[in-house]
């Protein structure tokens, strides 16, 4: 597939140290979409440097905000496939050709699965999606989407859904699933999700708020 066809997309929020280099890791593959989300530092300065088109809040919209600014740029520019990738030097870049691929091949929706987790809430969400939806890792923040499943829902998440309302709704309306592992890096500064208490409270009120989802059933 034609690469101007597949977007990647960043969300952003001071990542002054690692979206040069992420952006130059992952550009080979396609269109690199930064969404800098009011970030205070270099972020965008450096993420335009590296090549990617940038796309700037006024605002904190957070991680899902930053996600659906994303995808709506994607889908202007007529992107055909959708991977999500965060800034922070996790994900491992050279596994993008195999989301392309298998969305090539005719899956809709590739679901990354972290080699491990990082809080109890993260097992506790994996654990319900296992036996709800049949998702091992909804959390993982490497996923691949044909524009088709984005089109039918229509946005990417309606509520802070740390990027699983979307995968989620995929499996709730039979779109074609693979999940595959994925390695992850630490990372080389404090997650932008807060502490440990606050970070397990944003999750697993994501948590309750995916398994009351009315208007997928």
């Amino acid at each position: 597939m034609d690469k101007h066809k597949v977007a990647i997309v960043i969300p952003a929020f001071n990542e002054q140290d690692t979206i040069y280099n992420e952006v130059q890791s992952v550009k080979e593959n396609g269109i690199v979409i930064v969404v800098n989300d009011a970030s205070v530092d270099d972020t965008e300065k450096r993420a335009l440097k590296a090549g990617a088109i940038v796309v700037n809040h006024k605002v904190n919209k957070g991680y899902d905000g930053a996600l659906n600014s994303g995808f709506i740029k994607a889908y202007e520019l007529d992107c055909n496939i959708i991977i999500t990738f965060d800034a922070d030097g996790q994900h491992d870049p050279h596994i993008i050709k195999k989301f392309i691929m298998l969305i090539n091949n005719g899956y809709d929706v590739v679901i990354g699965i972290r080699s491990n987790f990082q809080r109890i809430s993260e097992h506790i969400f994996s654990w319900v999606s296992i036996l709800k939806w049949g998702i091992r890792d909804p959390l993982c923040g490497m996923k691949g989407y044909s524009a088709k499943v984005y089109k039918k829902l229509g946005h990417f998440s309606s509520y802070e859904s740390i990027g699983t309302e979307l995968c989620i709704f995929s499996q709730k309306f039979g779109f074609k699933i693979v999940q595959i592992p994925v390695q992850v890096q630490d990372r080389i500064d404090n997650s932008r999700m807060g502490g440990r208490l606050a970070a397990n409270i944003k999750i697993l009120s994501a948590l309750f708020h995916s398994r009351n989802i009315k208007k997928y059933i």
